[in-house]
């Protein structure tokens, strides 16, 4: 499945793409910049990128600044509020039928999502593609290859509960749907480290060109920064330990703000703002384009997330040093999947081009 195969046809397949978060927006950009798709020159190019608008203010404050970024190169954006009442999922399907009907490849950046699961079940596209919605492509790819259903890394072991029983024959036709065949092509683009991807899959690396042509090269200070994580909203890491260790490694390297994950609550928030004395920035955009803006700290500390694998590669050519700092077994909670540590290991130790720290000790 060549990146070309619609310009060398003399046809330019038409091309749907989902998303419900300005990561997976800004990696659906990075797609369309390495496939060549130049709206401005070829009007007829027949892509639009659809946004499922999700209800938290921060997620969609970020979506529509990346919006505005995808029309400013081009293309047609769609804003569905998606999860505005109980009647919206029906009026934005319905709303999408003549473009899922048509749509000759479809472009997702989450296949664990309910909805992109329901529409897969409804469109036609002969070209599947997944773009990076983090970490968790690694797990897809994974799931995926063995065969088995689609679940989130983080809630794996968990319990079933009665909506996932009702949404169980959806979910196995999704994956189906995304299993490659004889008139299906299915490709995933991504900057994570994948091995034993099925048979028919392609890997295609995104380098994060798009964001280093249009951004930086940012101002590098002499400080460091830190990145924030979510993984004490989903359930992973106890909220004490989590707070502990911040404060313990901004100490340790002199780290002076603290870029908060999109998901981070409030409350949290907060409570590290006073206990650790570090400045709380609410990035407007993704952490790739908002380092590779710039100012950004000549280190750049990080837990394991999907910024060990992305920010080296946006910040390629610069001197700015990524440090990862492992999860030690101590802090997750009780109610952590029994896979959590095996696989927030594997988040850094598949990282290339950061520096490794042993996990702080906490109390």
């Amino acid at each position: 499945m060549s990146p070309r195969a619609g310009k060398n046809s003399g046809h330019t397949p038409h091309t749907l793409a989902f998303v419900e978060s300005p990561v997976q927006l800004l990696n659906v950009l990075e797609w369309a910049h390495a496939r060549e798709l130049h709206p401005r020159e070829e009007p007829g190019a027949g892509f639009t990128l659809v946004v499922l608008s999700p209800t938290d203010p921060m997620t969609r404050g970020q979506l529509r600044r990346m919006a505005e970024l995808a029309r400013r190169e081009g293309h047609t954006v769609r804003w569905e509020e998606a999860r505005g009442g109980t009647t919206a999922p029906f009026r934005t399907i319905g709303g999408l039928m003549p473009l899922l009907r048509h749509a000759e490849r479809m472009v997702m950046g989450d296949p664990f999502s309910r909805y992109v699961q329901l529409l897969l079940t409804i469109t036609r596209a002969s070209e599947l593609v997944v773009v990076d919605d983090g970490t968790a492509t690694m797990e897809f790819v994974g799931q995926l290859a063995r065969g088995e259903r689609l679940v989130r890394w983080h809630r794996k072991g968990g319990r079933t509960g009665p909506r996932d029983v009702l949404f169980a024959p959806v979910s196995a036709a999704a994956r189906r749907r995304l299993t490659p065949g004889t008139d299906r092509g299915v490709e995933v683009f991504s900057s994570m480290p994948i091995k034993d991807a099925p048979d028919g899959v392609t890997i295609t690396s995104n380098v994060f060109a798009w964001t280093r042509d249009r951004f930086g090269p940012p101002r590098v200070t002499k400080t460091a920064d830190m990145v924030g994580t979510s993984l004490v909203e989903t359930g992973v890491v106890d909220a004490d330990r989590y707070l502990e260790a911040v404060q313990r490694l901004a100490k340790a390297h002199g780290a002076t703000r603290y870029f908060a994950h999109r998901r981070e609550s409030t409350e949290k928030l907060h409570r590290l703002a006073v206990e650790t004395g570090l400045e709380v920035v609410r990035p407007d955009l993704p952490l790739e384009l908002i380092a590779r803006r710039g100012p950004i700290g000549r280190t750049v500390l990080s837990f394991p997330s999907t910024v060990v694998h992305t920010l080296p590669l946006a910040l390629s050519g610069t001197d700015v040093r990524v440090a990862v700092c492992d999860i030690d077994p101590a802090w997750l909670t009780e109610h952590a999947s029994p896979r959590a540590q095996g696989f927030l290991s594997g988040v850094t130790g598949t990282a290339k081009d950061v520096h490794r720290l042993a996990a702080v000790s906490v109390v």
